[in-house]
């Protein structure tokens, strides 16, 4: 069953079907059909009926909710991994130790975040009058979240929504969509009502198209590239929906000649590989300073070397494949075209027994400038380029030359180069001698064509409420002294 509707698994109503694909192997996992126009209003209608009752719950009842969906996940735990594993090309310890565990951390933590959405008394501003804030769900939310994390991106999108009283319809990217249907199914078992999380399985161009123009969703929200996010919002922009938009990022990587340099490199290699570079918060730009920028360099390429491309199921496997060969494709041909203009180190497809997935090796491109391809553009694959700097001042410029905000690291042991690193790099985040820890209690978003708004944290809820003043009169007098202001009657 390839869609999941009004708390049901059900078959999507065209005609189309597409293959989800293993990349590590290049075999089929399942056939799925994929939804169309019928499918799109039975979901929203779904949604939108289960609304009002849900919108109603008490926090506590759509906590305990929360609270019994983590625990069917942990008891469930393998069988996401497993999936996640295969569906994405991840290495099984990846999605054991962080896809999985992230995920069941983030609704614990929702659980408790769904009790406190206060609301706030403003008091008597007013002689005759008093105030207050409500804190209400907005409505529908139509949800589009990408591929390079599939079951993780799924709960960014669907935990804060209804933790604040929303429902949802969920379109998660058609290469990837098993986790969110299985996430659905565990969420209705632990006791959501019907309705409230739908999934459906589509392409962006027809279901998400729909989606985002459809009268009855109230909100969008899309994880992917800022090419797709200016479509989305020119597409809300119809109905005026509120828009909530996480994009690409091209993360600089600061190091200053103070810094603990093993450190930074280990740090390098971890944040610019992590699920094999597909991932828009990872480390992208080295910004070296020139002192320390060969050994960087030296250090960083020797432990590229031994990290280990293998078969995903391989508890020893480092790196795992690209999700297609399509993609894979992409990345080594802005490899290739760099080798014209800098020192690529490593790199390449395997042309052993790992061909038949879309693997590549991780390749370091050094002495890249800022104009150049490789360093402006999103590559979205086991990349990293270096670039050398002179003064603190060319750092922070370098670090800012992007169209992207949304994560940055910076690293020294001055904390004057870190308050100023912090203040000055323009970055939804900027980490301090560390990169890519994301935890569940912290907000992440970018600035600038990285997007606005946050996922996690309890800021999320801001954007999945509404802010209502209420204003009550408290002396029942027909002709208030503002009243005969304005009117002679």
């Amino acid at each position: 069953m390839s869609q999941f509707i009004n708390g049901k698994l059900v078959e999507g109503t065209t005609d189309e079907t597409m293959d989800v694909i293993d990349p590590s192997n290049g075999e089929t996992i399942t056939t799925v059909t994929l939804a169309g126009s019928n499918d799109v209003d039975r979901a929203v209608q779904a949604a939108k009926d289960a609304f009002p009752a849900w919108s109603r719950a008490t926090p506590a009842e759509r906590s305990a909710v929360l609270t019994k969906l983590a625990t069917l996940m942990e008891e469930r735990a393998e069988e996401f991994a497993q999936l996640e594993s295969r569906q994405a090309g991840k290495p099984i310890r990846l999605t054991r130790e962080f896809d999985v565990p992230g995920t069941i951390d983030n609704i614990a933590f929702f659980a408790g975040a769904a009790r406190n959405l206060d609301g706030k008394a403003t008091g008597e501003y007013s002689p005759d009058h008093t105030s207050s804030i409500r804190r209400e769900a907005i409505g529908v939310i139509g949800s589009i979240s990408p591929w390079n994390y599939p079951l993780q991106m799924a709960a960014w999108k669907i935990l804060p929504a209804i933790a604040a009283g929303n429902t949802i319809v969920l379109k998660p990217a058609e290469m990837t969509p098993l986790t969110s249907l299985l996430f659905a199914e565990v969420a209705t078992e632990a006791g959501l009502p019907d309705g409230v999380v739908n999934i459906l399985t589509g392409r962006g161009s027809t279901v998400g198209a729909e989606l985002l123009r459809h009268p009855d969703v109230d909100m969008v929200s899309f994880t992917g590239s800022t090419a797709v996010g200016r479509t989305v919002l020119e597409a809300a922009a119809t109905t005026a929906k509120r828009v909530h938009l996480e994009l690409g990022g091209k993360a600089p990587f600061v190091v200053f000649d103070d810094a603990d340099l093993e450190a930074a490199i280990h740090g390098a290699v971890a944040g610019s590989l992590i699920n094999s570079g597909q991932d828009c918060t990872a480390a992208t730009r080295a910004i070296v300073h020139r002192s320390v920028y060969e050994k960087f360099i030296v250090g960083v390429a020797g432990l590229y070397a031994k990290v280990k491309l293998g078969p995903t199921q391989d508890t020893a496997t480092d790196l795992g494949p690209l999700v297609s060969e399509t993609h894979r494709d992409k990345v080594a041909g802005m490899v290739e075209r760099a080798r014209g203009y800098a020192r690529v180190i490593g790199g390449g497809i395997p042309d052993d027994g790992l061909a038949a997935g879309s693997y590549y090796r991780p390749a370091l491109v050094a002495d890249a400038t800022p104009d150049s391809e490789i360093f402006r553009d999103e590559v979205f694959g086991p990349v990293l380029t270096v670039t050398p700097f002179d003064t603190d001042d060319q750092a922070i410029d370098l670090a800012n030359d992007t169209p992207y905000g949304l994560a940055a690291s910076a690293w020294t042991k001055n904390v004057y180069r870190a308050l100023r690193a912090t203040r000055e790099i323009r970055a939804g985040a900027v980490w301090v001698n560390d990169h890519i820890p994301i935890i569940s209690e912290m907000p992440h978003g970018g600035m600038k064509q990285s997007g606005f708004g946050k996922d996690m944290s309890t800021y999320s809820l801001d954007e999945y409420t509404v802010v209502k003043h209420v204003m009550y009169d408290l002396t029942g007098d027909k002709a208030k002294a503002w009243h005969r202001t304005i009117f002679t009657l």
